[in-house]
């Protein structure tokens, strides 16, 4: 390998493992890189790690305990983050024949954001249940959805990275999690009585003065692992919706629908205000 290539292999290398979006804060950066980095030495990853809400050893643990709550057996729309560690979260979801609502991976490009899975119309059409549970499966077999025509939610799950037992979360980086509950709020698709959960390896639990909460940031109200389950009963408030001084311009770019529809819930607001 000549000496160009490997230095360039070890630049890709080094991005990879900070972080598509590393450098919007330094403290969640390092966390994640820990996170990453520890799941990956132990060996409890299961596939890629970084940069990215990686997969580990007991998801599967984790669903069947969050599937034993009284808020899961409550809910009949379940909406669940894309990633691999919640295909079992999907999977249980369609076995329990509850709706589920999966955004498209980062939202896609040009298409509608949203896919729903409605168990009955899936048996109908002959689609096993583990197909339709995976992220391209849903994309491929689900119906498409803009934000405004999503039902009321009765249960939020999130992919994280690192979780505090005070509720704090950080996923990939990326912003896309604390962005569509802002949204979800906007729209009147989730309350403050809607919990909003996680599945996460027990080694993604720190402790709390390494998280820190940011104005945008929605608390988690449940934290599941493949060993425990913690109720979080944060103290801070939910964001009121989405806190649009605080979007990076990138995802106001890169996000096609964002735009116009920051344009019409602002107008919303400034209506009701008029009101």
């Amino acid at each position: 390998m000549s000496h160009s290539t490997l230095k360039s292999t070890l630049e890709s290398t080094a991005e990879e493992r900070a972080g598509r979006w590393a450098g919007r804060n330094s403290d969640k950066d390092r966390l994640r890189a820990e996170i990453w980095e520890n799941l990956e030495d132990s060996g409890m990853n299961i596939g890629p790690v970084w940069s990215r809400i990686s997969n580990w050893v007991g998801a599967e643990d984790a669903a069947k305990r969050l599937s034993d709550l009284e808020i899961w057996k409550r809910a009949r729309v379940v909406k669940c983050n894309p990633d691999p560690p919640q295909i079992p979260v999907r999977l249980r979801a369609l076995y329990d024949g509850k709706r589920v609502y999966m955004p498209v991976p980062e939202f896609g490009t040009g298409e509608l954001p949203w896919v729903l899975l409605d168990p009955e119309k899936l048996e109908r059409d002959g689609v096993q249940f583990e197909l339709a549970a995976t992220s391209q499966g849903a994309v491929n077999v689900g119906q498409k959805l803009g934000f405004e025509e999503l039902e009321p939610l009765d249960i939020a799950v999130c992919g994280c990275v690192a979780v505090t037992r005070a509720g704090g979360r950080t996923g990939k980086g990326g912003g896309f999690a604390d962005l569509e509950l802002g949204l979800f709020r906007d729209l009147g698709k989730i309350t403050d009585e809607t919990p909003i959960v996680t599945t996460v390896h027990s080694s993604m639990v720190v402790d709390n003065d390494r998280l820190p909460v940011m104005e945008h940031d929605s608390l988690l109200n449940w934290i599941v692992t493949e060993k425990e389950v913690i109720e979080t009963r944060p103290s801070g408030k939910q964001p009121g919706g989405v806190v649009w001084d605080l979007v990076q311009p990138d995802q106001l770019k890169d996000i096609w629908f964002l735009p116009a529809l920051k344009e019409k819930i602002l107008a919303a607001k400034a209506g009701k205000t008029l009101a």
